[in-house]
Parts: C-alpha cells; structure tokens; sequence
C-alpha cells in the first residue's frame, strides 16, 4: 500500500474517485520525492531498472525482450530510473510521470549519468500520445494503483502500442490487500477482505485526500486488460531471495518469504 514515507494524517478506506485521486498523488509524490530517493536511491540506482522490493531486475528477468531500437514508454517513471537502463540498453524511452518534482529529479540523475530520457508530465489515464506510438510500455510500481480508472489505463497503453508491442508492469500484489500494512509478523494476519476494493486513503485533519491507492484483484487485472485488447503473457510473482535483507516498507524478508509482494502482469497487443 502506500510508501513508507508518512505525513501528519490518518489512513482510511473510502471512496476516492478520478479528480481526488490523481490531485493528492502528485502532490502526495511532489513533496516526498527528496525523501523517497534518499532513502531507497541506492536501491533503485541512477540507471537501474527493478521491479519490486524483492530486487528482481531486468537484466535478470528479461520480461519486456530484446529492447534495442525499440520506442518505449515507462509509465508512472518517477525519477526515471528504468528509462535510463533503457536508454543504456539501446532503446528510445520516453519517461512519463504525474509528479513535476519527480520528473526534475531525473533531470538531475540524467545530468549526473550522461544518460539524458525526454520527460513527460501526464496522468497515466490521459497519455499525450498518438495511437501505434510506441513498441513497448512498462510500470515497475508506476501510476496503476494510483489511477481509480486502472481499466482507462490499460486502455490508454493498448491505444499508444504498436501491433505486437508488449506492455509489462508491476504492482502490490493483490493478495497483500489482506493484510495490515506491517512488515512484521503483524502483516501475516490477515484483517481485510480480498474482496474489498474500497480505495486505502491518507486523509488531513479536514478529510481531504493527501495519498490514494487502489486494489483489484487478480481477476479485475485480467479483465481489464482483455477488455482492453490485450493477451496477458504471463503474471510473476518474484520470490524472495535469501540475499536481500532490506525492509522497505511493508515489504520484508520475514513477510516476503511466506506471501507474495509484487505482481508483474506481462501483455501483448495483438
């Protein structure tokens, strides 16, 4: 659910529609950027690209295929961390993201790496592209939990892919809805209802929405992405390897090795 970075607000589960939801996470994103980078920046790198807490990289997985020469866009970027390994790995990314602040902090990494991604502030449900644009699309915990119209995004990303282009992203994974957000033996018990998708909000003294985060199911996830005229390829649920000691968050060795923490649904447009 949300980030570890907290705050003065109470969690709650109601509803959050469109408007509310991508207002309080860019601003949510705008102010705990530096935050964020500084305490999981050596974790994601420069020119990095990992798909979830558990480290699983591209290098490693392999998940979007041969990138070289090919367009691609990364939706929900960030600092652009993966549209930089892109870029190394000799294809055309561009790196969208509804946060300004974050996608300056890019700029700062491109400055600093030589790796320079073109930036595009947008909501992932409104891609400012044109139809066929791109060969493939990827979200390594980007803007899908944060859009209360997930199925527009998939949608938009189908719209913006060429024929045979792939879309692969990642996300909570849905069964982790379950359970409190805590990465200790707390977060083995379940509490919540798979089920219940009541947006999880962050919410000011003044009710107003200061973070939102949306669940599907596995089942909502499938639909959404065959209505919109996609075949899903394949859904990885990396496991969690001895190696990484780290907690980030609710994500933790003790909870990673016993539930799943990241889902990666892997697409291709016909």
């Amino acid at each position: 659910m949300a980030p570890d970075e907290t705050l003065d607000t109470a969690a709650v589960r109601r509803a959050a529609a469109s408007a509310e939801s991508s207002a309080a996470n860019r601003a949510w994103w705008d102010a705990a950027a530096d935050h964020y980078l500084e305490e999981h920046g050596d974790f994601l790198g420069a020119e990095k690209f990992v798909w979830g807490p558990e480290g699983l990289s591209e290098d490693d997985a392999g998940l979007l295929g041969d990138v070289a020469g090919a367009r691609v866009l990364e939706v929900g970027a960030g600092a652009a961390q993966c549209s930089r390994w892109l870029l190394a790995a000799g294809a055309d990314p561009v790196a969208l993201d509804l946060s300004g602040v974050m996608l300056q902090r890019g700029r700062d990494l491109s400055a600093r790496s030589g790796l320079d991604v073109p930036l595009v502030q947008a909501d992932a449900a409104w891609l400012p592209f044109a139809d066929a644009s791109f060969d493939l699309a990827c979200s390594a915990y980007g803007g899908v939990p944060f859009v209360d119209d997930s199925a527009r995004v998939m949608r938009e990303v189908a719209r913006v892919l060429r024929p045979g282009g792939r879309w692969a992203f990642s996300v909570t994974h849905p069964m982790r809805w379950c359970f409190p957000d805590d990465p200790g033996e707390a977060g083995l018990v379940v509490t919540s209802s798979y089920f219940d998708r009541t947006p999880y909000v962050e919410q000011d003294a003044q009710g107003r929405a200061t973070y939102v985060e949306h669940h599907r199911t596995l089942g909502d996830r499938v639909r959404e992405l065959t209505h919109a005229g996609l075949r899903l390829v394949d859904v990885v649920e990396p496991e969690w390897p001895a190696d990484n000691t780290r907690t980030w968050g609710a994500w933790s060795p003790l909870r990673g090795r016993l539930v799943p923490g990241t889902a990666i649904f892997v697409c291709s447009r016909p």
